[in-house]
């Protein structure tokens, strides 16, 4: 199989590279479908990929095989997820559901071909050398919406000029976490707000960041992508 398959079915391009398939030669590829979410909540995604491959000529169950790992929202699951793709030697992984599964799916392989979609950068995450030659076993497509955080904040400002303090609610687990704080933390600087940073990873702390933004009285809240 090429490559180039796969990489046309999230919209993106590259050169060929030779894929580490374990099988027998008569017997079906294999993807590895690696998505944070759950069959419920972003089923539509492995639908699209289904459909990507139809398109390109590969039908799930009669031209090839895909092997589904879901985190269900856990992104702590997403490391041994890659690992059993990995060691399954499928032929290719898909990594779909953000810059954490992309990491995982890095980590677990240098050999089998890794396409990603993210909304980060994947130069500053360490995901490809380059944007036009991503090197290595990996590359994808971006939608960049970090670079999106400072109009955030100037919309906000307008719709509600009179917040002086903002709440910047993230999953502290995602890989990029750190980075979209301090994209944060210049959007709000840049408009004269102050920010509070409220993470929350469980349905619990969910709760209790917003009982924290009344508390602390927030204007106005900003949720991460």
């Amino acid at each position: 199989m090429r490559r180039r398959d796969f990489i046309a079915l999230l919209g993106g391009t590259a050169a060929n590279w030779p894929l580490v398939t374990g099988a027998q030669p008569s017997a079906r590829p294999v993807v590895g479908f690696l998505g944070a979410g759950s069959p419920g909540s972003d089923g539509f995604r492995a639908t699209a990929v289904r459909q990507g491959l139809a398109e390109a000529g590969y039908v799930e169950g009669r031209d090839i095989t895909i092997e589904y790992r879901w985190a269900e929202d856990r992104y702590e699951r997403l490391p041994a997820l890659a690992a059993e793709l990995a060691h399954r030697n499928v032929d290719v992984i898909v990594a779909i559901g953000g810059n954490t599964t992309a990491l995982a799916a890095k980590s677990a392989t240098a050999t089998i071909p890794i396409v990603f979609e993210i909304g980060g950068d994947p130069i500053e995450l360490g995901l490809v050398a380059s944007l036009s030659r991503p090197g290595g076993n990996i590359t994808g497509v971006t939608f960049l919406v970090g670079t999106l955080t400072a109009k955030q904040f100037e919309i906000l400002h307008e719709t509600v000029p009179k917040a002086a303090l903002v709440g910047f609610l993230l999953n502290p687990a995602n890989a990029d976490a750190e980075i979209k704080t301090k994209d944060a933390l210049a959007g709000a600087a840049a408009v004269g707000q102050k920010l509070v940073v409220v993470p929350a990873r469980t349905d619990s702390e969910l709760e209790a960041a917003f009982v924290s933004l009344v508390q602390r009285r927030a204007g106005a809240l900003v949720i991460s992508a």
